[in-house]
């Protein structure tokens, strides 16, 4: 099947905005079959921030950035600017025009959380497998049906949780699961701060940039006038994501959670109850699982090195830190991995596995269904944190127990045009 066929797929949902069309139902490209000399092709969905640290400050092993695309076309040059062969990308201010032209292996999805995971479906549906920024979602209803749709076309997926890949967390993480300190009792966390809701500094709405598509940057949210300080500082609010700043809940605290879940082997559940240790919109949270250990987002933070988690066991502590750990007894540090340094680099071990895992087909070190249990917990504090009472969570349903008006606040309404693609 040609790759432009794929784009016929949702031809109703986006016939209203003049955009590319889609494939008929249960049509979508396969992936190519990776030699193990093949130069893997890859695509960029969003060039803001974190994408080029990842092509300035990382390395791409065995790949090549061919193509990028971003709906604010002027990022697509300024990245380029600082790239090496970055003369000779391709650049789309619609990515799915760039999924149909261009023969890419992989794209990294790395736009604005409320846009994350309609990228990465189509993305899955042109034939492309998936690393995809964290938080993968912004829901957990929308979080569901990309891990859906990563099993039904048969792609692979890399969640952008690199501590996942670093080998000293590694190895602190295998401690803790095989019983290095007795049976874990406690994880604790920092206390990540929530989402804030918008309200305008500005009286009058500001003129939109020239080579902003506004519209689809507002994507599946309400098209609201332009200000600038939504369209970059976006993650700090609500109706774009979970809490995206920096010691915010879906921000940082996605590495934490996601160490919370790794350490207690817990991968593909989650807690049964979640409980807010005082009121307010930073409060203090409790999460009690079915084996009766208990994660409390109650710690300080100091600097990024507080990314990870304390597990508490009866026979001793170990936390695990972005790319270290300390431990009681001290013998349990004996025969630890290098120190991961953080900032440049650290993110080329868990790309390599991404990229390794293209070729061979298997799971990769933070696969979707990881990235979507992690990203849950998230959406689980702040569910908590806005219902204000304790709340009783099912992880095989992903609803909660007797609580109607919390189960509302999985999922959202999504703008005409914007809808999540169908999984056939």
């Amino acid at each position: 099947m040609k790759r432009r066929d794929f784009l016929r797929r949702s031809a109703a949902a986006t016939a209203a905005i003049a955009l590319p069309t889609f494939a008929p139902s249960g049509v979508f490209a396969a992936a190519r079959r990776l030699g193990a000399n093949d130069r893997i092709q890859v695509g960029f969905i969003g060039v803001g921030g974190r994408a080029r640290w990842i092509m300035t400050k990382e390395e791409l092993p065995g790949a090549q950035i061919v193509a990028v695309a971003d709906c604010f076309l002027p990022r697509c040059d300024e990245a380029a600017s600082k790239v090496a062969g970055g003369d000779r990308w391709k650049k789309y201010q619609d990515y799915r025009i760039m999924l149909e032209k261009e023969k890419l292996d992989a794209v990294f999805v790395e736009t604005t959380t409320h846009a994350r995971v309609r990228a990465m479906i189509h993305g899955m549906q042109a034939g492309c497998d998936i690393y995809g920024e964290k938080p993968i979602s912004l829901t957990v209803a929308e979080g569901r049906v990309l891990a859906n749709a990563v099993k039904r076309y048969r792609r692979v997926f890399q969640t952008g949780s690199q501590q996942r890949s670093m080998p000293i967390n590694m190895h602190a993480s295998r401690l803790v699961r095989e019983g290095a300190i007795g049976k874990v009792h406690t994880v604790i966390t920092c206390n990540f701060k929530g989402p804030k809701t918008w309200k305008p500094a500005e009286p009058q709405p500001e003129p939109i940039p020239a080579g902003l598509d506004w519209d689809h940057w507002c994507n599946q949210t309400e098209l609201r006038p332009y200000y600038r300080e939504l369209q970059f500082a976006w993650s700090d609010w609500d109706t774009y994501d979970g809490g995206g700043q920096v010691w915010g809940v879906t921000g940082w605290g996605t590495h934490s959670l996601d160490q919370a879940q790794c350490g207690l082997g817990l991968d593909d559940t989650g807690p049964v109850e979640i409980v807010p240790e005082e009121s307010g919109p930073e409060c203090r949270v409790t999460m009690r699982y079915a084996n009766g250990v208990v994660l409390k987002l109650e710690g300080k933070n100091r600097g990024m090195e507080d990314l990870g988690a304390i597990f508490i066991g009866d026979k001793g502590r170990i936390e695990i830190l972005r790319g270290d750990y300390t431990s009681d007894p001290k013998e349990l540090r004996d025969n630890a991995p290098p120190v991961t340094p953080q900032g440049d680099r650290e993110s080329i071990p868990h790309i390599a596995n991404f990229f390794d895992c293209m070729r061979s087909r298997r799971k990769t070190n933070a696969d979707v269904e990881t990235g979507h249990r992690a990203t849950t917990l998230c959406h689980l504090v702040n569910i908590c944190r806005i219902t204000q009472r304790k709340l009783r969570w099912n992880p095989q349903k992903e609803s909660f127990v007797g609580d109607e008006a919390a189960d509302r606040l999985l999922s959202r309404p999504r703008r005409q045009g914007y809808e999540l693609p169908k999984i056939t």
